[in-house]
């Protein structure tokens, strides 16, 4: 049985990271991968933790989130606090030490082990942790799905039934070579009847936020919402008459939205609520006023069909930089 080590911030991980720690994964029998934080860096160590635990499951992987010199001149005795961190998270003889690094050599000096040497040059994957957090739109095929997820950038349709905001995203998500995530309330609603309660607007709300959550891991740089969850809280606004403070509490919002207007003329589709133009400008309106009550960005848009898509890829476009292109 022969035991490996790897250490690393994956700040974040990227394919080179991965690439790195299955060839270590392949070389010995028993791989341990030390995840190395401290609180002031840019993603949180534990959230960095979760993602190796997922991205390399058949390795044992520990958390280190001291914070401990990083560097030899950081700290006199640099070699020894880390020859005692190694030894708290892999008490076990190490037999192989795996980096990318020039540290590699003395790290394995330092815990007895023969250091595995793997791409030093970078041939095989050339990115670095910083290049991606300077910008990782720009290397984006490096990056795993559970990381995307964490750089993607939501656009919400968001406002009243009946204003093409269904058409609108997927032909917002074709535009930018990404996908749409539907409205959940539909799919529930088409299920269970249009009959809601807050119980079922609270079900609504969970379908969402979990549609959200495995849609970013798909999405390419964008993802498209048709709706999200603050649109449910205005939802019991109209259908209740009173918004229930779990369904006001919405943590997580967009980061940006597109309004359309209604002033293109409202289509029954079998789940509509208020066909009646009054109904219509009082659900407008309440959407306008959350918007800028919670100061969230928005863009509002109108005309015809065609005009209303132009006018949406213009604000998106305008409110991102210019890189998120493909």
């Amino acid at each position: 049985m022969s035991r490996g080590f790897l250490l690393g911030k994956f700040l974040p991980p990227h394919r080179g990271h991965l690439m790195l720690c299955d060839f270590a994964r392949h070389y010995c029998d028993e791989l341990t991968i030390l995840v190395a934080s401290n609180p002031h860096e840019p993603i949180a160590g534990a959230l960095r933790y979760e993602w190796m635990r997922e991205l390399v499951p058949n390795a044992r992987i520990v958390h280190f989130d001291k914070d401990v010199p990083q560097e030899p001149k950081d700290h006199p005795d640099f070699w020894r606090i880390w020859r005692e961190i190694v030894a708290s998270v892999h008490p076990e003889p190490i037999d192989f030490v795996f980096t990318s690094e020039t540290y590699g050599e003395r790290l394995a000096l330092e815990t007895g082990a023969k250091h595995v040497p793997f791409d030093p040059g970078r041939h095989v994957a050339a990115i670095s942790g910083t290049a991606i957090r300077d910008n990782p739109y720009r290397h984006w095929d490096f990056l795993p799905a559970p990381v995307r997820a964490y750089y993607v950038k939501t656009v919400c349709l968001f406002g009243p039934e009946s204003t093409g905001k269904s058409t609108l995203a997927r032909k917002l998500a074709a535009h930018y070579g990404t996908i749409a995530a539907p409205e959940y309330g539909r799919t529930y609603c088409e299920e269970f009847g249009t009959y809601c309660t807050a119980d079922d607007l609270r079900a609504i709300v969970k379908g969402q936020r979990a549609l959200e959550y495995a849609a970013k891991r798909q999405a390419n740089r964008f993802l498209i919402l048709d709706t999200d969850r603050l649109m449910t809280a205005l939802w019991a606004d109209m259908l209740l008459g009173v918004r229930p403070p779990d369904l006001d509490a919405i943590e997580e919002t967009a980061d940006f939205y597109i309004f359309p207007d209604i002033d293109i003329p409202w289509a029954d589709d079998g789940t509509r609520y208020f066909p009646g133009d009054d109904a219509r400008r009082r659900f407008y309106a309440a959407c306008r006023d959350e918007l800028v009550k919670r100061g969230l960005p928005f863009a509002s848009i109108g005309g015809e069909h065609d005009n209303r898509l132009k006018a949406a890829i213009a604000a998106v476009d305008k409110f991102f930089p210019e890189h998120f292109g493909p």
